[in-house]
């Protein structure tokens, strides 16, 4: 073949080879309009591609990426978290069992947890609890004791079922400060066990019946990985029963707020006239510019 058959002969072969299916070999780049591996060839490589890559063509997701590929990034560039993964811990407790930022300059400070003792007991006490920290958004600790999630399983998973924080209360409700190591760890450890079985999950946190303990306590507390606390800000709720208060809504109002400040740390009960305060009470907390700490978001370890 002469020099010019030859030259006219190479655009012919270039659109040949360019009309062939990329059968496991290459397929066009979105992003350079080069060549990128195929799913085959990119199984093999070593390094996984930076975290926020687009992960290639629509149809090598659909049909030619392996099996245990990797979920696709999340918007924000990490990949998604799974339910049982932790969130990142912005707040700390202090001495006073105040919440407070771990950094002062990036998390809001103007904040109060909210928590609630000695249930489950009822649907009646429990569901207007539930719905109003729904109607706010909120998040709160749910401090249980033991023998009443054994007559409740059902209300331990709405708890938990509603992104509430279930906490641990002791098995009996009795002053662990009075009793032996022994005893304190079969009422902690038992309701460890109970609310795994139940929901999954193992509380976090810990709050001793009637504040009542002792070096035992937190010792023990401490090996299950429980942040013990008591509170900081009491609403005397628990004080309400028998009595001739007829305005319990404005009389838990009054008490919350009347000790208020930053990272406040609220002890409150299932009981009926809670729930029916509620409402009225995280209203005010809005209006004096607080929010609500994610229990989530709170670090056990401090």
């Amino acid at each position: 073949m002469n020099r010019l058959a030859s030259a006219a002969a190479v655009p012919v072969l270039l659109l040949s080879l360019a009309a062939l299916p990329a059968c496991g070999g290459f397929e066009p780049s979105a992003s350079s309009g080069g060549s990128a591996p195929s799913a085959s060839a990119s199984a093999s490589a070593k390094a996984a591609p930076p975290s926020g890559q687009a992960s290639g063509s629509p149809a090598e997701s659909a049909s030619a990426a392996p099996a245990s590929a990797a979920p696709p990034a999340s918007p924000s560039g990490s990949s998604p978290s799974s339910e049982n993964e932790a969130p990142e811990k912005t707040y700390k407790m202090n001495k006073n069992y105040d919440i407070v930022p771990i950094d002062k300059e990036k998390t809001p400070s103007k904040v109060v947890l909210l928590t609630f003792d000695d249930g489950p007991k009822s649907e009646e006490t429990l569901k207007p609890i539930l719905d109003a920290l729904d109607k706010h958004h909120a998040k709160a600790i749910f401090f249980v004791n033991g023998y009443r999630v054994k007559e409740h399983p059902e209300l331990l998973k709405e708890i938990d079922a509603r992104g509430q924080t279930i906490g641990n209360h002791s098995w009996d409700h009795i002053k662990l400060g009075r009793e032996k190591a022994e005893t304190i760890r079969k009422q902690i450890g038992d309701v460890q066990d109970i609310v795994k079985e139940t929901t999954g999950k193992t509380p976090a946190f810990f709050r001793p019946p009637h504040a009542s303990g002792n070096a035992d306590a937190r010792a023990i507390a401490k090996e299950y990985g429980l942040l013990y606390m008591t509170w900081s800000n009491g609403s005397l709720d628990w004080e309400m029963s028998g009595t001739k208060i007829k305005d319990k809504t404005s009389a838990i109002v009054k008490n919350v707020t009347g000790q208020l400040h930053s990272g406040s740390n609220i002890l409150m009960h299932e009981l009926p006239w809670t729930g029916e305060a509620l409402d009225p009470l995280l209203t005010e907390l809005e209006k004096r510019g607080y929010s609500f700490v994610d229990p989530a978001l709170v670090d056990a370890g401090s």
